[in-house]
Formats: structure tokens, C-alpha cells, sequence
């Protein structure tokens, strides 16, 4: 019995000290963070962050506490083969998880959660077209690596002891004592006693986020990322049901209420367009910021194209993006859908083919459409989002020959505009359908590879690159006859890729362009409201004069009657703001980040109504 004892305290002892040892390895990595902070932090890291080691050290301990159970009836072979084979995969999977987390933490600013999981299964050339060759080389060989230290140690540890295992006489009392110990092991995978289970939260400690950050054990997040996937009616329960209810019909547009009181909706403040049916195109700009544009208090020349351009239509000024992956702005923009923290619609093909879409209003009037994507059109599930909503061709990385898809995410952005200009010309004669096009640019991502050089700086010159192709499209789509007709919205995907210093937590980090322009735009103007990425279905179909009812989340921003705010979110934040108050949350720590403004109380209240019913809606999809 002792050396059953011993062999699971050794196991469950091992796997913490492997977690525990992890954080001064991830603070040294990013030493950059961590330089100025004194030793007790340090400590502070590795003792607040505890619990989680102690948590996932148990769920990682409970199969060869079950194995050390049946070793009291058997020593059958069968048995260390099991052992063997789990220490591999176990092995393997932490090799894995350290490696990646320690990686993507430099991009993405949080820890590990299941989202690049998803976009590597989506497709895995594009998932790591972000980093160099050599980077995403070394990184499987670091991944490899780790995996063969971590399975040297839990062999030695854990498997090598086994060999002085016998049958006991008492195998009875040998078992049952075992199971006693292998189901105390829920004790820590619980967090103790308390009435309420363990999360994230448990590792926060201080005001510093990146120590926080450097607390959380990365299995830890990604197991509770993956826990809160599908169980979406128990996440985010701020307020009683009734009192998320009233608020939440707050903020709601006056199209959205009239739906059910049949209420006369009043129109919009402005009418933009001089036809009710224009040719539209969406440019959707990828990681574009405001910060890029002098027009909009942006320092540099980044985009002289797109400030040039700016005071030839409709600027809208205080546009902000919802969160920070493509695959949850092309959601908010194309079905007025907010993003969610702690996932991706996308993911879930049952609600996305659910969720409404502008393509889907503009087809039911006629519209022809067609989507242009120089990457992988099936990366993050795309291509079922895109079939679903509504769009009848997809032009993506297969219809380019390969010697044009020379860019890491496919052919880059000049030739993708010149794909959408030939098919503008193949169409230059009046047609008896209207077109709905949406091109998304990619180049200006990382890792800001691009056949242009303009600026010293990388990530600028990616931007400035993308800058140039949106100009010249449009000096050359001016000579066209479509133009006359056509309506182009320019408009950015997701946060800002700059300015590089700003906070995941910082509202201007979310403040993104938006550009109405073209031959359909009555006049110019700049439109100051507040609003959402996910508030351009309602207010375009406005403009249309169509109804925008379905789109439940989406509000008129030029209707002087519907409330006008900004909602945004990043994992493991919320926030809202007004053109009165400011308010950012965090919802791991559970304490307010950012409070400014009139009455940021209340916006914060209003802002977890938002997020409460908003979850209320995925789980009912």
C-alpha cells in the first residue's frame, strides 16, 4: 500500500510543480513585463495561482490514481501499457498547451483559451501564417521538445515504481483505500469546500494584469474555455433575469420594438443616398485603427488614400469595433451580431446559419452577390457562414493561380482588387439585378509581410500597402459607369494592429474607420454618433428603406431615437461607451478597469445587461 501511496502523491506532486515552475519560465520568457516587478510579486504569482495548479494537477492525477486502484487486482501488461500510453498523450498535450500559450500570449495579450485551436483545425497553413517560417519551425520543434522533457520526468516519477508493485494480500483494503485517495482528488479539481467552484478569477490578485496573467495556469483556461463553449445560459448572470430585461429594451433600436408593439417607426435623421437601390461594396479593412488616420486624430502617414478619400464622402467618427479576431468582426458586420468574450459564434454552424444577414435582406430585393477573400475562405468556418447567409459566389485563394497567392494568408491585397475590377468591367452594362460585393483585405496582418515599401516601419508599412491598394481601386472604379450608382463602404474588421502600446483594456484600442463613399452618396458629411461595428446592418438598411427588425442588436445610428453606445469585448473584458460616460470591465478580476464620464455606473450596469441577454439570445439559436 505504501507504494501505491507513494506513486499517486509522487504523480499529483509532479504535475504541480510542472505548473508551478511554468510561471518564473512565462515571466522570464516576457521579461520585458516582468523586469520591474520585485521578488514578492513574483511570489504572489506562484501562490495566487496555486489553486488552478492544484486543480488541473488533480483532473491530470485522477486516471493513474484509477490505474493504481486495479493494480491491486491485476499486474496484467495491459496495464503499464495504458500508463505508458497516458503519460505520452499527457505529455504531449501539456507540451502543447506551455509552448502555445507562451507564443501567442506576445499577439493576443491573454492566455490560452480554445480560439487558435479552432482556426489551426480550420485550416492549419492559415492558422499559422501570422508568424514566420522559422518562427512557426522552432516553435514545433520547442513543442517537441517540451514533450519529451515532461514525459522523461513522469516516467521516471510515476511509471519506473511500478515495477516494484506486487498483488497485495489485502487487495480489498489496498483498493479501497486508493479509490478513497483518487476521489479526494476532486477536493482540489473543485477548489475546496466553498459552495462556488473554482475559475479563473481565483488567480487574480492584483491591479497589475500581467501579473494576473502570469498567475493563471494555461490548462486551467484552456479546460474552462472549453467548459464554457456550449453551456452559454449559465455564463455572464449579472442581473436578475427581470431587471437584464428592462434594460436591455433600453437598447434597443425603435425598429426592433416596433416589431412586437407595431409601433410607427420614425426615419432617420439623414438621408445619405440619392437611389434606394445602389450597387453596395464592402471593403472590409483588416486591423485597420483610427489612430492610422490624420483625419481622425491619427499621427503619420499611414493612409494618405483613405484621409484624402475621407473628406469626399460620409466619416463616421466614433465607430468602434467589437473585439479582436476577424471571424468575430465579419459576424458583427455583415449580420449586426454582437462578439462574445469567451468565443466565436462561427464555431457553432447550428446558431450561425440562425443568425440574420445583410446579404440575406439584399437578396430577398434582388441583389446579386458575390464575396472576395484572397486567404482560405474555409478558415475560422467561414465558408459556411458566408453559403449560409446568403452570398451565391466566393472568390478565395483557389480562384488565384499560384503564382499570385504568394503572401502568407494568400494573394495579397493589390491582386484581389484587381480580381473584383475585372469582374466590375465584365459588368459594365446596366444589369437588371443590383450587386452586393464584399472584398476583405488580409495583408495588413501579420506578420506584415507585404510587396510594397513605403515606411521603415513593418506594421506601418503593411497598413500603408493596403492604404495604396484601396486608393488605386477606387482612382480606377471612379471611370467606371458603376460608380455612379455605387455605394463603397470601407470599413475595418476588428481592433487596431496600431497603435502596438495600446491596452487590450483601453476603449481607443477598439475606435475603428468607417467610410461611406461613391457615386450613391448624396453629399458629404461626418456623422459624430456613437455606434457599434455590429450598427451598420441597421443603419445601411435603413438607408434603404428596408426593415431591420430581425437584427435585434443592430441600432440606426442616424436616428435621433435609438440609443447610441459602443460595445466591446475582449476575452475576459467588457465595455461600453456613450458619448457621455466610459465604461470597462473586467470580468475575470470582477472589478471595474475604466470609469469616466457623467454616470459610468450606469453604463457599466447597462453594459452587463447587454452581455447577459446577448448569451441569453446564443443559448435560445
Amino acid at each position: 500500500m505504501r507504494e501505491r501511496i507513494g506513486c499517486l502523491i509522487k504523480t499529483y506532486g509532479l504535475f504541480v510543480c510542472l505548473f508551478v515552475i511554468q510561471k518564473p519560465l512565462f515571466m522570464l520568457f516576457y521579461n520585458a513585463l516582468y523586469a520591474d516587478c520585485p521578488w514578492a510579486d513574483w511570489l504572489r504569482v506562484l501562490w495566487y495561482g496555486l489553486p488552478l495548479d492544484l486543480c488541473v494537477a488533480g483532473y491530470l492525477t485522477v486516471l493513474p490514481g484509477s490505474l493504481l486502484v486495479v493494480s491491486a487486482w491485476t499486474q496484467a501488461r495491459w496495464l503499464r501499457m495504458v500508463w505508458q500510453i497516458y503519460l505520452w498523450v499527457v505529455s504531449l498535450l501539456l507540451g502543447v498547451v506551455f509552448v502555445t500559450d507562451l507564443v501567442l500570449y506576445e499577439y493576443w495579450g491573454f492566455r490560452l483559451d480554445t480560439t487558435p485551436f479552432f482556426y489551426f483545425f480550420s485550416s492549419p497553413k492559415v492558422a499559422v501564417a501570422s508568424t514566420s517560417g522559422w518562427m512557426a519551425a522552432l516553435g514545433f520543434l520547442l513543442m517537441a521538445v517540451t514533450t519529451v522533457l515532461i514525459y522523461i520526468l513522469l516516467y521516471v516519477v510515476t511509471y519506473r515504481p511500478l515495477d516494484r508493485l506486487k498483488v497485495p494480500f489485502r487487495r480489498v483494503r489496498v483498493s479501497m483505500v486508493m479509490l478513497f485517495l483518487t476521489v479526494c482528488l476532486f477536493v482540489p479539481i473543485r477548489g475546496g469546500f466553498t459552495s462556488s467552484a473554482i475559475n479563473i478569477g481565483k488567480a487574480y490578485f492584483s491591479t497589475n494584469r500581467q501579473l494576473n496573467h502570469a498567475a493563471v495556469n494555461p490548462a486551467f483556461s484552456l479546460l474552462e474555455s472549453v467548459s464554457e463553449q456550449t453551456n452559454f445560459s449559465a455564463q455572464y448572470r449579472f442581473l436578475q433575469p427581470a431587471d437584464a430585461d428592462n434594460l436591455f429594451a433600453t437598447l434597443l433600436d425603435p425598429q426592433v420594438k416596433a416589431a412586437s408593439t407595431s409601433v410607427a417607426v420614425p426615419d432617420s435623421l439623414h438621408a445619405l443616398l440619392n437611389t434606394s437601390r445602389p450597387d453596395i461594396l464592402f471593403i472590409v479593412l483588416e486591423s485597420f485603427s483610427s489612430h492610422l488616420m490624420s483625419t481622425l486624430g491619427g499621427k503619420g502617414n499611414a493612409t494618405p488614400c483613405l484621409d484624402s478619400l475621407a473628406d469626399e464622402g460620409v466619416l463616421f467618427t466614433h465607430l468602434y469595433a467589437n473585439s479582436f479576431r476577424t471571424d468575430r468582426g465579419l459576424v458583427s458586420l455583415l449580420s449586426g451580431y454582437p462578439a462574445q468574450p469567451t468565443t466565436s459564434i462561427l464555431k457553432f454552424s447550428r446558431k450561425t446559419q440562425s443568425l440574420p444577414a445583410i446579404v440575406g435582406v439584399l437578396k430577398e430585393e434582388g441583389y446579386a452577390t458575390c464575396y472576395y477573400y484572397g486567404g482560405d475562405v474555409d478558415f475560422a468556418n467561414m465558408r459556411f457562414y458566408l453559403m449560409s447567409s446568403g452570398f451565391e459566389n466566393l472568390v478565395c485563394d483557389s480562384d488565384f493561380p499560384s503564382a499570385e497567392r504568394l503572401g502568407k494568408w494568400g494573394a495579397h491585397d493589390h491582386i484581389v482588387f484587381r480580381r473584383l475590377l475585372d469582374d466590375l468591367r465584365a459588368d459594365s452594362f446596366p444589369s437588371e439585378r443590383p450587386f452586393f460585393r464584399v472584398l476583405q483585405t488580409s495583408s495588413s496582418h501579420e506578420p506584415f509581410e507585404v510587396p510594397y515599401r513605403r515606411l521603415s516601419n513593418d506594421r506601418l508599412n503593411a497598413f500603408a500597402y493596403t492604404d495604396s491598394c484601396v486608393g488605386d481601386f477606387i482612382r480606377q472604379f471612379r471611370n467606371l459607369p458603376q460608380w455612379k450608382n455605387t455605394l463603397v463602404v470601407l470599413v475595418s474588421d476588428h481592433q487596431g494592429g496600431y497603435p502596438e502600446v495600446l491596452s487590450n483594456f483601453s476603449e481607443e484600442r477598439y475606435r475603428i474607420p468607417m467610410l461611406w463613399l461613391g457615386g450613391a452618396v448624396q453629399r458629404t458629411s461626418r456623422i459624430d454618433t456613437y455606434g457599434s461595428q455590429h450598427d451598420l446592418a441597421a443603419t445601411l438598411l435603413a438607408q434603404l428603406g428596408l426593415p431591420h427588425g430581425q437584427f435585434v442588436f443592430s441600432k440606426d445610428m442616424l436616428n435621433p431615437q435609438a440609443p447610441h453606445f459602443a460595445y466591446f469585448t475582449f476575452p475576459g473584458m467588457l465595455g461600453m461607451l456613450t458619448d457621455t460616460s466610459c465604461a470597462v470591465y473586467d470580468i475575470s478580476a470582477e472589478i471595474p478597469v475604466t470609469m469616466q464620464g457623467n454616470w459610468p455606473e450606469r453604463t457599466l450596469v447597462e453594459a452587463m445587461a447587454y452581455l447577459q441577454k446577448l448569451y441569453d439570445d446564443i443559448t435560445k439559436r
